[in-house]
């Protein structure tokens, strides 16, 4: 199934994407829930609902309760998480970015997986990205992925984590560099550089139709695999290519670190962290290490981003500049002297 939160009127729903027509579940049957938090809170009743709607509509049902679809009128498949973490998963991209900083991989690394918490209230969907002046100091995306729980749980381990995944979707961990980089400084974040903007969409995805994408898990590693590509195109041009199936730790690997002695909650959002190549950082660091006179690039105002993973569909949003002069890094204070 491909589950959405779409506009309806002046209201939201939760609806099936099907042939491109999207299906409003609570309209279809009206003991679903119309907001996605209270759907994944009793996953397993509804998504066997849904799934009775899908049959229903594959077997001609329902049209009268479809509209076309619209990506304008598509939200954040979840679009006000319980909480949203981020892992750090793809070790070609973390490899690559300590290269490009002149440091050695750091081994920590292969020994378990590692994940921050964003802002959960920050999550956004298909359209506009509106950044603020100091957002635009060496502003990026990150290409990633990203799982829903669906069940609560604690303690679990990788060999059953994967039955607590709701579903997959396409994560954009946008990043304002500068200010990123400045508060690591102080071995702390990261916060401001990333609590703007975290998008996922366009749908939420079953694990049941990546199946035939299915892989082995890399060796030592436990937890399900899918050999899904991933691209990022900025203005039409690609910039981006790597794949799911190139995860090092597995979302099993990290949920079972997330669980441990702290409970995970329908509708938590997790994220795979950037795959390799999947951001500007990282491209700019490759190209001037090559290169000296590599002309950076990072994301501008009226700038299109589209990330497509096979499987979970394309998300795409435009970089709109709020208009305001309202600085944060205009507020630094100069250092004590002495």
């Amino acid at each position: 199934m491909k589950l959405v939160t779409f506009l309806h009127g002046s209201d939201t729903a939760t609806g099936l994407y099907i042939n491109n027509r999207i299906y409003n579940l609570n309209a279809i049957n009206a003991s679903l829930p119309k907001d996605m938090a209270s759907f994944l809170n009793e996953w397993e009743k509804n998504s066997r609902l849904a799934r009775e709607i899908e049959q229903e509509v594959i077997a001609g049902k329902h049209s009268e309760f479809s509209v076309e679809y619209n990506e304008n009128e598509l939200l954040a498949p979840v679009p006000k998480p319980t909480s949203c973490r981020d892992g750090y998963a793809f070790r070609q991209h973390v490899a690559a970015a300590r290269r490009n900083r002149g440091v050695p991989m750091i081994p920590e690394f292969d020994m378990y997986p590692i994940f921050y918490f964003t802002n959960h209230n920050a999550i956004q969907g298909p359209g506009e990205i509106r950044c603020m002046p100091d957002h635009f100091e060496k502003l990026d995306f990150e290409l990633e992925a990203a799982i829903v729980i669906g069940k609560k749980g604690r303690n679990i381990t990788a060999q059953e984590a994967d039955d607590y995944i709701a579903g997959y979707m396409i994560m954009n961990d946008m990043s304002a560099r500068r200010l990123q980089m400045e508060e690591m400084l102080l071995n702390l974040g990261p916060a401001k550089g990333k609590d703007f903007s975290t998008v996922i969409g366009p749908w939420l995805v079953t694990p049941d139709e990546l199946e035939p994408y299915r892989v082995a898990p890399k060796p030592g590693h436990t937890g399900a695999a899918y050999d899904l590509k991933m691209t990022c195109k900025v203005n039409g041009i690609q910039v981006s290519e790597g794949s799911m199936g190139d995860m090092d730790w597995t979302f099993a690997e990290i949920v079972e670190r997330c669980a441990y002695g702290a409970d995970i909650l329908p509708g938590d959002v997790i994220g795979s962290g950037t795959v390799g190549t999947g951001c500007f950082l990282e491209l700019n660091g490759t190209g001037k290490l090559n290169d000296p006179n590599y002309t950076e690039q990072w994301l501008q105002p009226g700038d299109v981003v589209e990330m497509d993973i096979v499987g979970l569909g394309q998300l795409s949003n435009t970089i709109v500049q709020e208009a305001s002069d309202f600085s944060i890094l205009k507020l630094k204070k100069q250092p004590l002297q002495g």
